[in-house]
């Protein structure tokens, strides 16, 4: 029992570094919201999918909030630490509830596109700009979702917790 939490303990480890470094390699700019697109949203997603809600909480938070430290987004880490924190959270949770996986990455994502419309639009004091980050943040948490779904079936199958 202990090997195993420890196993679980290390791969959301590995996972939240993913998140970072992911984050960090595949970015694209956006200046209309002063943020950008990047991958983190797979390795959190795959938290959720594989581990369950707590992992995904632990992983989406604290890899959003790390990612904006380093980045020079520190403006953002806390609405990341929610955003993305929650999004891995209730993707986890209606996994672990229903099992339906795609409904939850689905969730997760509007969890995580909700979170930053109100991040650009408090930031900005401009709802407009909140507008701006919808169709941005949704192909970012798409694509996460993709990647994940695709990587989530080969990985089940090797792991065993």
């Amino acid at each position: 029992m202990q090997n195993k939490r420890l196993q679980k303990t290390i791969f959301a480890a590995l996972l939240l570094a993913i998140t970072v470094v992911l984050g960090r390699i595949f970015l694209i700019p956006i200046p209309m919201t002063r943020g950008n697109i990047n991958l983190c949203d797979a390795p959190i997603l795959l938290a959720s999918m594989l581990l369950g809600p707590i992992s995904g909480l632990v992983v989406g938070g604290f890899g959003g909030l790390l990612l904006d430290l380093i980045s020079g987004y520190s403006q953002y880490m806390i609405f990341s630490f929610i955003s993305h924190g929650l999004e891995g959270f209730l993707a986890g949770w209606i996994i672990k509830r229903s099992g339906k996986k795609k409904i939850a990455l689905l969730v997760g994502v509007v969890i995580m596109v909700i979170g930053y419309f109100f991040a650009d639009w408090i930031l900005s004091k401009s709802i407009i700009t909140g507008f701006w980050s919808i169709g941005t943040n949704l192909l970012q948490g798409i694509v996460g979702a993709v990647v994940a779904w695709i990587v989530d079936k080969p990985l089940e199958k090797r792991i065993h917790f």
